[in-house]
């Protein structure tokens, strides 16, 4: 007998999502935003059920994400943000803090909040990954919260 095996569909219709973006490196967090808004929008989310929290820096990400997750008005959460080593001389503190406290939210919550932050050594490498060459890591979180709570609804 082959083992049941669930996976996450990516069908948005009826989902509310919330997504946190930071202002800071605001070029970068705006294409990210655009791309996951984009994700959203083309996997039948629908405008109206899609908040945006805008926050002033990385920092603030996790404690808007996890009020967001715990408020259970919004199916997932996605946070997006850039954290680049150049621009900050604390860079690993930020990092490690963001992604402890983007992990917490959805553990606390049992809400997905996916993490789409950018953490790059250079601004280039940072276009490359808000929609250049690498791809745009905003879709890619919002496609990331569609799976996830597809599949969330299928363990339950």
């Amino acid at each position: 007998m082959a083992p049941r095996v669930l996976a996450g569909h990516l069908n948005g219709n009826g989902l509310r999502i919330g997504v946190v973006v930071s202002r800071f490196n605001d070029f970068i967090c705006e294409r990210l935003l655009d791309g996951a808004l984009d994700c959203l929008k083309r996997h039948g989310v629908a405008d109206g059920d899609i908040l945006v929290a805008r926050v002033p820096g990385a920092l603030e990400i996790p404690v808007t994400a996890r009020r967001l997750a715990l408020s259970k008005r919004h199916d997932a959460v996605v946070a997006l943000g850039c954290v680049i080593r150049g621009e900050t001389s604390h860079y690993e503190q930020v990092c490690s803090e963001l992604a402890r406290g983007i992990a917490a939210a959805a553990l606390e919550s049992g809400r997905p909040v996916t993490f789409g932050v950018v953490t790059t050594e250079t601004l280039m490498q940072a276009i490359e990954r808000a929609g250049a060459k690498g791809g745009n890591r905003g879709w890619d979180a919002a496609l990331a919260a569609l799976e996830m709570v597809n599949l969330f609804k299928s363990l339950d």
